[in-house]
């Protein structure tokens, strides 16, 4: 296909022009509000009040998602929209880890408010283009792309030409040759999209691109969780597109460019000093915790059951290195020293449409290594690459796909389920082949595939409702909460993250809260106050990242060689320093690190208050599955069991000895599951919440967040 002839005859279905506005202390001021129904765009200026309260970044998405629906609304209906904005911060090259923007949306999988993070250049192009946030509503008539032109101030709709692709590998490399003038002009161009199978399942993910000038390839970030790619496509949208003219110093226009230079400086340095002698980030990224989980038994495999393997060196940090082009700066945004964004270059693929050819593969990091590989049984990295290439270009969310493959798995081994019912596909641990052909069978739209793509709750309901195996086992075994399918850390001996998960807004995700180490490795919150705090403190700070643009990484996978030292180690404290520096730096405005804190508080239960709203974010919804918990099978507690008979002795007071490995498991259970209530007690009232998880009205008062419209929904459940 001739890209360039194919842009100049394109059939322009509508163009905009629009009024840029320049960043003004990382802001604009305003949003740009797109509907696909009727084609029709408007620029709407950003509330003071609103900038005031919700910051930006998932702050706007949930404020302007909130306006946009009703308590009626479903995922598929018009007035759902896809919300993306990055923050005041994001779009800033000084400082490492600026480059994110969060997506925001109801979502297919969990029918309640969404957000994912995400890299990438399409969030900081948004808003040197001129926007805050980008509100998508509506579903087209005929599918589209939407053209936002940063250069001529336009914003364009039109049809895909045809032999224009679908999957995102092949369609981001099309839109980046077809708008830029040039190779070098190809920086200056990002994409978003979903692929086919996004159109065939409720999983489907974002993909946000950006050009790596080094390897003079297009390489893609996922916005993964929550089905926000199948929002996309069911909107019949191929494509989000914009071009900016360049990406230059202070675009943002910040207020102390020298204070965000200093510290910028001060972070770059700890990265070239301690990196290598740390977490290795710029040798291979997330993946180098494959080692560290496994060796305190804290690695997904086989659906959660067990946390090691005697086959997970076959997978650890290692042999990712070997994998990884190494001396590539791999950032995914300008300035970033961390450079964690790791590829596989010239990968090639052995199934599928692409067979034979010859990839670049972004990642694996730890979450997709440990989802495709330890928790399917597959120990082999080729075929752990191999599924990550194909979840990213077909627009499948990687830590749901290997969940959704070890829920299956285990319903095999189970009899629950068998090659009659799949089609003749071979679910046995491990077997990598058929869950390949599983994942082509989803973006072909076709086979066990389809029922694959529904995702854990929905596979669990149906399994449920034809008779196929024990309901009871099903509920135990399905690693979903709120209909999201869990990251990947065993969370059964941390009582903190298994709030941590389950307690969630969005469902089980780990950049809430990850408190695994804190309170099972360093025992460093025993009490349910302690856990309580923690689990009060971690999910409002990481929230914060959330509303100013950075990315979570740059906290804590470096540390300052003297963090070790401080009073509170596990904050980072310097860390913490240097981001409401560089937040005052860029905005003007002189928060402390207490005021971050609110400033979230104020997001987290605006978000749980949405909720609500939508039916839902009560303390039923914080259920958890067993195995989050404690070991649901006689195999996972035999393999625990000198652990399991020490809590019975020590914490329950009796005498395992004199038990039936049943009536151990039946107590062991008991114990655990009014531990977790005991929990939510703790937790809730920390947070300000009465004990069925609402915030009370005069907290709400204390934190500024008692607007009226919030007011109204939790009046009635005081």
């Amino acid at each position: 296909m001739d890209i360039k002839n194919t842009k100049a005859s394109r059939k322009v279905l509508a163009k905009i022009p629009y009024v840029w506005k320049p960043l003004d202390k990382g802001y604009s001021d305003q949003s740009l509000y797109v509907n696909v129904t009727t084609l029709t765009t408007e620029v709407r200026p950003v509330d003071p009040g609103v900038k005031e309260l919700f910051v930006g970044g998932k702050g706007y998405g949930l404020r302007m998602l909130w306006d946009a629906v009703t308590p009626e609304t479903k995922w598929y209906h018009p007035e759902n929209e896809i919300v993306i904005s990055g923050g005041p911060v994001c779009g800033i090259t000084q400082y490492s880890g600026t480059g994110k923007s969060i997506c925001v949306a109801l979502s297919p999988v969990t029918d309640r408010v969404v957000d994912s993070n995400v890299g990438g250049h399409f969030g900081p192009h948004l808003k040197f283009a001129g926007f805050d946030a980008f509100e998508l509503q509506g579903i087209a008539r005929e599918e589209v792309i939407i053209y936002i032109n940063g250069v001529d101030h336009e914003i364009e709709f039109f049809a895909p030409p045809r032999g224009l692709h679908v999957d995102s590998h092949l369609l981001a490399e099309e839109l980046h040759e077809m708008f830029s003038d040039d190779e070098k002009d190809k920086i200056n161009v990002s994409v978003v999209s979903a692929g086919l199978a996004a159109d065939h399942s409720l999983i489907g993910m974002l993909n946000f691109s950006f050009y790596d000038p080094k390897r003079r390839k297009i390489r893609l970030k996922q916005a993964g969780r929550g089905g926000i790619g199948t929002l996309l496509r069911q909107k019949n949208v191929r494509a989000i597109v914009a071009k900016i003219p360049k990406v230059s110093g202070n675009l943002n226009n910040v207020v102390d460019l020298p204070a965000i230079m200093e510290r910028g400086k001060r972070f770059n340095k700890e990265m070239r000093d301690l990196d290598d002698v740390q977490c290795q980030m710029r040798k291979v990224g997330t993946a180098h915790l494959m080692g560290v989980m496994e060796k305190y038994d804290i690695l997904p495999v086989m659906n959660y059951k067990f946390g090691d393997h005697k086959d997970c060196p076959k997978i650890e940090k290692d042999v990712w290195i070997s994998y990884f082009t190494q001396d590539v700066p791999d950032g995914c945004w300008t300035g970033c020293t961390m450079m964690c964004a790791k590829g596989v270059d010239d990968f090639e693929l052995r199934t599928g449409p692409y067979k034979g050819t010859k990839v670049i593969v972004d990642g694996p990091e730890y979450e997709t290594a440990a989802a495709l590989g330890s928790n399917m049984g597959v120990f082999d990295p080729r075929d752990i690459i191999e599924q990550n290439f194909y979840c990213d270009t077909y627009g499948i969310c990687t830590i749901s796909w290997g969940n959704i493959m070890g829920f299956i798995m285990e319903c095999w081994e189970n009899g629950i389920l068998n090659a009659e019912r799949t089609g003749g596909l071979d679910f046995t641990w491990g077997n990598a082949d058929h869950a390949l052909e599983c994942m082509h069978q989803c973006a072909r739209g076709e086979g066990f595939g389809l029922i694959a793509g529904l995702g854990v709750k929905k596979m669990k309901e149906m399994f449920i409702e034809k008779g196929w195996g024990d309901p009871g086992f099903l509920k135990d075994i399905a690693m979903e909460n709120k209909g999201m399918e869990y990251s990947m850390y065993i969370s059964k001996e941390s009582l903190a993250q298994q709030g941590g998960y389950a307690m969630t807004n969005k469902g089980p995700q780990h950049d809430e809260a990850w408190l695994i180490f804190m309170d099972m490795v360093n025992n460093a919150i025993p009490t349910f106050e302690n856990k309580a705090e923690a689990l009060h403190y971690f999910p409002m700070f990481r929230t914060w990242f959330g509303l100013a643009g950075f990315c979570k990484l740059c906290w804590n996978d470096v540390e300052p060689a003297d963090n070790a030292t401080t009073d509170e180690p596990a904050k980072v404290p310097e860390h913490v320093d240097n981001y409401v520096t560089v937040f005052n730096a860029v905005t003007g405005r002189n928060i402390d690190k207490h005021e971050l804190v609110k400033m979230s508080e104020r997001i987290y239960n605006f978000q749980r208050i949405f909720n609500i709203r939508m039916g839902y974010g009560l303390r039923e919804h914080d259920a958890q599955p067993y195995r989050a918990a404690g070991p649901v099978t006689a195999e996972e507690y035999l393999s625990r069991e000198e652990r399991y008979d020490k809590q019975l002795r020590e914490d329950v007071g009796v005498d395992p000895s004199k038990m039936s490995l049943d009536e151990r498991r039946a107590e062991l259970r008991k114990f655990r599951e009014k531990r977790y209530e005991n929990l939510l007690d703790a937790v809730y009232t920390r947070r300000g919440w009465n004990l069925n998880g609402v915030p009370k009205t005069d907290f709400l008062k204390e934190i500024h967040m008692d607007l009226p419209e919030l007011i109204q929904v939790v009046t009635p459940l005081q």
